[in-house]
């Protein structure tokens, strides 16, 4: 049997009281961090749900971003984000959470820190979690973003038989009762999972890594490695993320969007041949946008947090 370090148990007790604290500091930092940010992630979102022969919003992100203000005011330039905030506290809280539980079980006697390969499980595993909780909302939440979004074609159909833009209750009963009961709530999860689960892993690695290789970090160098963790995730994992805003609205209106898919398979072969490798990463630059300064803003939100309530 392994002999234990001296200070193994004290590391295991420091992991579990630092659960607590990263649960609540991770949902407030996912909150503040994509509030932020909002008006560049519906305009991901807008790009991203653009099929072939369908773009609206054909300019780059300021530009969009000044059409949105032009064509809906400020309320489209967080148009969602209420919602947004609601689900990011949850899906946050519980991917610190689990990120710090997962230690627990991977942490080896002589060990006081993850290896890059046990972050990696271990951030696979609370992305995962982080979505099963949450994904209903985040469903609607896309819903939301382009119901009085200037996508021609479906601004002409009374989207999902309404003469207004519904609010979450409407929208999550009106897909429950009319898209399939309770697994409609969950549409597009399998695509959202595949870009989720490496995305959160990378993303915690790559901070943790540099955490490692920049001891005692300044607030400014925390927020620098945030960006970096972030945006290295994203752009690797970005094809799955397109995939999982196209299923999310598959049966909204009558296929205005111009896409229809199969499966997971399908739609990769489809946007590949129909719209080129750039309509794989349609929105990238917009989520970029969005993802470098949000993570920066989160890890740094959430270290700051977090070290307040352990010095309580």
């Amino acid at each position: 049997m392994t002999e234990l370090l001296p200070n193994y148990d004290q590391t295991i007790l420091f992991i579990k009281k630092d659960s607590s604290a990263s649960f609540i500091s991770g949902g407030f930092a996912g909150a503040i961090s994509r509030t932020v940010v909002s008006p560049f992630e519906r305009a991901k979102i807008l790009y991203q749900l653009q099929g072939p022969g369908h773009a609206t919003y054909k300019h780059g992100i300021f530009q969009t971003i000044a059409q949105m203000w032009k064509d809906e005011g400020i309320k489209g330039l967080f148009r969602g984000n209420g919602l947004n905030c609601i689900r990011i506290f949850p899906y946050s809280a519980v991917q610190f959470y689990v990120y710090q539980k997962i230690k627990l079980y991977l942490l080896k006697p002589d060990q006081f820190e993850l290896n890059n390969y046990q972050r990696l499980i271990a951030g696979g595993i609370c992305g995962t979690a982080s979505v099963v909780v949450t994904y209903p909302l985040d469903l609607v939440r896309t819903r939301l973003s382009i119901q009085t979004a200037n996508l021609s074609k479906l601004k002409k159909s009374k989207i999902d038989a309404f003469e207004k833009p519904p609010g979450f209750i409407k929208s999550l009963i009106h897909i429950y009762q009319n898209e399939g009961g309770f697994w409609s709530l969950y549409r597009g999860i399998w695509p959202t999972t595949l870009g989720v689960a490496p995305y959160v892993a990378i993303n915690f690695a790559v901070y943790e890594q540099l955490k490692e290789l920049i001891p005692n970090s300044s607030s400014t160098t925390k927020l620098l490695l945030g960006a970096i963790a972030g945006g290295v995730a994203q752009t690797l994992t970005y094809p799955f993320d397109l995939l999982r805003r196209r299923f999310q609205v598959l049966t909204m209106g009558q296929n205005e969007l111009g896409f229809k898919y199969t499966s997971v398979g399908d739609a990769l072969v489809t946007i590949f041949k129909t719209e080129g490798i750039k309509g794989a990463y349609k929105g990238l630059t917009a989520n970029l946008f969005k993802v470098i300064p949000s993570m920066a803003v989160s890890w740094w939100s959430y270290e700051l947090i977090k070290t307040a309530i352990m010095e309580l």
